[in-house]
């Protein structure tokens, strides 16, 4: 009946009744009682219990003295022994380590004291009193752990097992291996346990030799056969990013349960081997385990790495015929993985499937519609989101902040950055550095300036500067982008192919052409950054601008891989440009058999034919868009009011405020038309007319 009370007054009401049958005074039924009252917290009643209690036995002593150590009352913990000892009344072993550990916590002294008082009475003969004692001496320093100890407790396993175990739960990683050191010098062989608590430190030390060293005692020991010893190495090698010894290990062991199959298949998914996880999951339901939750997370993740769309969608299925689509955890992984296969509609409707979404669910959502550049609907989200109540961390703002920039929303960094310094998230560099992205590209720069100034150059790492160096170059200040780019050199950052990136699109944007060289040459020669396609579509994109068309054609050719879109794209536009209409044509062919959907081609090489009277060309390029039914994407812009997004087209009329904004523009149309002929005062001829004028009137 005391198992069954959930609440302190039901304790009472039947503590009430052992008055009433006279069994207030049964020993064993009160040391039950203490146990009970402090399971509740009560003290006070605990103590009262035990004092009212007549002689009490041994058992009720020990009841007493255990929950008071366990509250951290050490004080009354060590009164408690004295009195108990001065009625003559030795404590069993167990009390002895209660009261041991107390007296440590309060002094040194008063430990030494209650060590020599029960090594009188003889009571640390007892093996678990002797393991208290050097356990104790070991934690505050007193004991050398290399010289050997004393005492027949020292001789046991579990003493050693004992001591290894604090030792990591205390963060003493190096202490440990010096204890297996001593315990070997003892000639004592390690057991299962040994081995698996020092491989929980090898993990903490992040050290693959330690383990591996481990692995070699556990040969040596013939511990290879046991399925705990091979199930904790084979997590050491997966953890410490060495999928190959843990693929041999796996290969040799001889038992095989789940929880060894689910190791291998994440340990494949986490270190970037996804077909690897995958083919080990098919291999594993061949050998006939179902699949589990921890099966499925790390088989969803490979297939979110290969965006392969058919295979999530098999996976999905496996899922719910194993009865794993229950958790939460799995339809948040299966967000991710279908966002990452171009699927939003079924990313939503697994979304909208979930009853109790967590904070995960939330930010996976938003992450698929940021990345497939649905700003509004990653935003509309988001203000449910904080409408349900849901606590934003720190991953929902960096999921969230590109959305908010592509949009040009301002207030609602802000509003971010503010919250991020209310709850301390400001001090994650990967949150600041994304806070400096994003108001340089809502147009902030001086905010994104001092987010960077405020950062110590110390501490500063390649991407704020990669960052800055970005800002500065979208808003084409191109001087400050070396200045900084400067800096960084003498800072001793060595900068990468994104820093060089950022410099080169500063050069296409200010038409420095000589600079953009230099810098291209710089990259490839002094820092060794092999260019990619972007690199390289900057360059022809600076070539092309400034009528090196031909040039930025050599360019494209000296590129190592296939080139693609991003380069023709550029070199088409430099030939409507510069009226390139023969290069124009091999560029758009390119580009048409590469991107074949892609409206905008057709119409810029309509364009360029229809600028070098090339009609019946002209004719051919509409006709192909009509019969193949493609359509250019139309442009689109953001324009954010008082914390509210408004999102225009062309010839747009969803804006509920459509017939006030037209009327607007036709009274801009108008005084612009007036403005035209305003615009004739400035002609040289008139002005120096008037110039004449004024002079003859002596004005």
């Amino acid at each position: 009946m005391l198992d069954l009370c959930t609440k302190p007054q039901h304790l009472q009401q039947l503590h009430a009744r052992f008055f009433l049958h006279g069994l207030h005074q049964n020993q064993s039924l009160s040391s039950k009682l203490v146990d009970c009252y402090a399971k509740f917290g009560l003290l006070d009643l605990m103590q009262k219990l035990f004092y009212y209690t007549q002689n009490p036995d041994s058992v009720l002593h020990r009841a007493i003295l255990r929950n008071l150590y366990q509250f951290g009352d050490y004080e009354k913990t060590l009164f408690l022994y004295k009195a108990m000892v001065g009625k003559s009344m030795y404590p069993d072993e167990e009390s002895c380590s209660f009261v041991l550990r107390s007296c440590f916590c309060l002094s040194h002294e008063q430990g030494k004291m209650v060590h020599g008082q029960i090594m009188r009475l003889g009571l640390d003969a007892f093996d678990s009193v002797g393991r208290t004692l050097v356990e104790l001496y070991d934690m505050n320093d007193f004991l050398n752990v290399d010289e050997p100890a004393e005492g027949k407790y020292v001789m046991e396993l579990n003493y050693w097992n004992n001591l290894i175990s604090q030792a990591s739960e205390n963060g003493k990683m190096e202490e440990s291996f010096k204890l297996l050191y001593r315990m070997r010098k003892e000639n004592i062989q390690p057991n299962s346990s040994t081995v698996i608590g020092l491989l929980r430190s090898t993990f903490e030390l992040n050290s693959l030799k330690a383990g591996q060293a481990l692995h070699s005692l556990v040969v040596v020991s013939n511990l290879c056969e046991e399925l705990a010893v091979n199930t904790a190495l084979l997590s050491m090698y997966a953890k410490l990013g060495s999928p190959e010894d843990a693929r041999m290990l796996f290969e040799k062991m001889p038992e095989k349960d789940l929880v060894v199959w689910n190791i291998m298949i994440a340990a494949y998914a986490g270190n970037g081997f996804p077909k690897e996880s995958l083919e080990l999951v098919y291999r594993m339901v061949r050998s006939g385990f179902r699949p589990d939750l921890f099966t499925a997370i790390p088989a969803i993740s490979s297939i979110t790495q290969l965006k392969n769309s058919e295979w999530g969608k098999q996976m999905h299925a496996h899922v719910i015929r194993n009865g794993s689509d229950y958790q939460v955890s799995i339809h948040n992984s299966l967000i991710d993985m279908y966002s990452a296969c171009d699927d939003l509609n079924l990313a939503q409707k697994i979304f909208d499937f979930i009853i109790n979404k967590t904070v995960v669910s939330w930010s996976a959502m938003i992450k698929g519609y940021t990345i497939h550049d649905q700003p509004l609907e990653a935003l509309s989200l988001f203000l449910k989101m904080k409408l349900s109540g849901t606590r934003i961390d720190f991953i929902i703002v960096i999921n969230i902040l590109p959305a908010f920039a592509k949009i040009g929303a301002l207030h609602y960094v802000s509003y971010l950055h503010g919250y991020s310094l209310k709850i301390s998230l400001d001090s994650l560099k990967s949150l600041r550095t994304s806070f400096l992205s994003s108001y340089a590209k809502c147009g902030c720069i001086k905010m994104a300036r001092k987010l960077f100034d405020e950062e110590k150059s110390l501490h500063r790492d390649i991407i704020a500067w990669n960052s800055m160096i970005s800002a500065y170059s979208k808003h084409g200040e191109w001087f400050r982008c070396f200045q900084l780019y400067n800096q960084m050199k003498l800072s001793n950052i060595v900068p990468d192919q994104v820093t060089f990136l950022g410099l080169l699109t500063a050069c296409v944007n200010s038409g420095l052409v000589s600079k953009g060289k230099e810098i291209f040459k710089e990259m490839v020669e002094i820092y060794g950054c092999q260019p990619y396609q972007e690199h390289h579509t900057c360059m022809v994109d600076l070539l092309g601008r400034a009528g090196q068309i031909h040039e930025a054609n050599e360019m494209i050719k000296t590129i190592p891989l296939e080139s693609d879109g991003r380069v023709y794209g550029p070199l088409l536009s430099a030939c409507k440009m510069h009226s390139e209409t023969r290069l124009a044509e091999v560029a758009a062919q390119k580009l048409i058999n590469m991107e074949p959907k892609n409206a905008g081609n057709y119409v810029l090489l309509s364009n360029i034919y229809a600028a070098a009277g090339k009609w019946d060309k002209v004719a051919r390029m509409r006709s192909i868009l009509r019969d193949r039914g493609l359509k250019k994407t139309p442009g689109c812009s953001w324009l954010e009011l008082n914390g509210q997004v408004h999102e225009f087209r062309v010839a747009d009329k969803s804006h509920q405020r459509w017939e006030d904004i037209y009327s607007i523009l036709n009274v801009l149309e108008l005084e612009a038309g007036d403005m035209e002929n305003d615009l004739e005062l400035f002609d040289p001829s008139v002005i120096k007319g008037c110039e004449l004028h004024m002079n003859q009137h002596n004005l």
